[in-house]
């Protein structure tokens, strides 16, 4: 065997062995918490690094305002987590340094600001994106974004499997040669299973009659397909919702058809297809800064928005200017999935208020529109109102 193939074998193998190892850890998963028994609920605030700090502290800031009195009842406890930068991650040279690892996992919930991921040929270590990390350390295997622009009949909520796929070991690829290089994708039987059960059980408990699954299972046939054959199953148990099978180059097209996208209510995506395409979905709503995201788990969940740390704005000095919407619609996510529904519901009527009502603030991002602060203590004036 040529030397370049059996090493590049070897170091297959090993992928191999560790992707086994958790099917194993997921059979072995027991329920999911439950936040009601909880005393306290630990909700970490982590800043990331760019703009994330900014946005983050608004949020917590409006968080802690909704959540003072159980606050001081001792029902909920708020936890700053610092080192997430990419400062500190270079340092270590890990994708999460191992201090804030262990304080990220001494959480129940975690309200996460956006984070720098070093790219090929930029000069930096090549450490894995915090996102992805933590998402596999904490086992975070669904993402979940909603999307409402109600005046254009658009109500979506897309299901983003978040630890397989593309990106489960992204950062393991292998140059078999300086000619050859070769990146993987994985897909179990398990962890289709888990994200589908949540998707239709999510659909079947909020009404909604139709689940799309997108993926690309005509080219991408064994992966794919299996995701694919895997959610059909789980479909079998939720005989009164509809299921339909889409691609996910059609269906990025078929979101800015008029007609059609109305039809649309939840989708199942495979981790890269999910990343895609629900920041397409997103522009629809104003763009990614609108936009905020679950990742849950049965032990923990994290909370954040769908962007990035814009680096750029920080560079320019327009930190303070940056758009928080994101972040609260993420916080307003983490206070329904931990039970405090009437807060959530509460942030979120206000976030519409204040973004597509009133908007008697407005955030651009530069000097010439409301800064980040501003437009927090706005949305909190309008939550008092209601």
């Amino acid at each position: 065997m040529n030397e370049a193939i059996r090493l590049a074998c070897e170091k297959f193998a090993k992928v191999l062995e560790s992707q086994l190892a958790r099917v194993d850890m997921m059979k072995a998963q027991g329920d999911f918490v439950d936040y009601a028994s909880l005393a306290p609920i630990v909700i970490g605030v982590c800043g990331g690094d760019g703009i994330g700090p900014v946005i983050t502290a608004e949020s917590h800031r409006i968080l802690e305002f909704l959540l003072a009195d159980e606050v001081k009842s001792g029902k909920v406890l708020f936890k700053v987590i610092e080192g997430l930068t990419i400062e500190n991650r270079i340092a270590a040279n890990k994708a999460i340094p191992d201090d804030v690892m262990a304080e990220l996992k001494s959480c129940h919930v975690i309200l996460k600001g956006p984070t720098t991921t070093p790219q090929k040929g930029d000069g930096r270590p090549n450490i894995e994106s915090a996102n992805v990390a933590m998402r596999k350390a904490l086992d975070l295997f669904a993402n979940i974004r909603p999307v409402k622009v109600p005046e254009q009949g658009i109500n979506w909520t897309l299901f983003r499997e978040n630890t397989e796929g593309a990106y489960a070991v992204g950062s393991q690829g292998i140059n078999v040669t300086e000619d050859l290089a070769v990146d993987f994708t994985i897909t179990t039987r398990q962890g289709t299973d888990r994200i589908a059960r949540l998707a239709y059980d999510f659909a079947r408990k909020n009404g909604f009659n139709r689940v799309s699954l997108v993926t690309k299972a005509n080219v991408i046939k064994t992966t794919d397909g299996n995701f694919l054959e895997g959610c059909h199953k789980v479909a079998e148990a939720y005989p009164e919702i509809t299921t339909d099978e889409w691609y996910a180059d059609i269906m990025t097209a078929k979101l800015i058809d008029e007609k059609r996208r109305r039809d649309f209510q939840v989708m199942i995506l495979p981790n890269l297809y999910g990343d895609i395409i629900s920041d397409e979905a997103a522009e629809f709503q104003g763009g990614v800064g609108t936009a905020g995201s679950a990742n849950i788990g049965k032990r923990y969940a994290m909370f954040e928005a769908i962007h990035g740390s814009a680096p750029r704005m920080m560079q320019e000095g327009r930190g303070p200017y940056a758009d928080p919407c994101s972040m609260l619609r993420a916080a307003a996510m983490l206070l329904s999935h931990i039970g405090f529904q009437k807060e959530s519901e509460r942030l979120t009527q206000a976030l519409d208020l204040c973004t597509y009502t009133e908007k008697k603030l407005v955030i651009t991002g530069r000097s010439d529109g409301a800064t980040c602060e501003e437009f927090g203590t706005y949305v909190m004036e309008t939550i008092q109102k209601l």
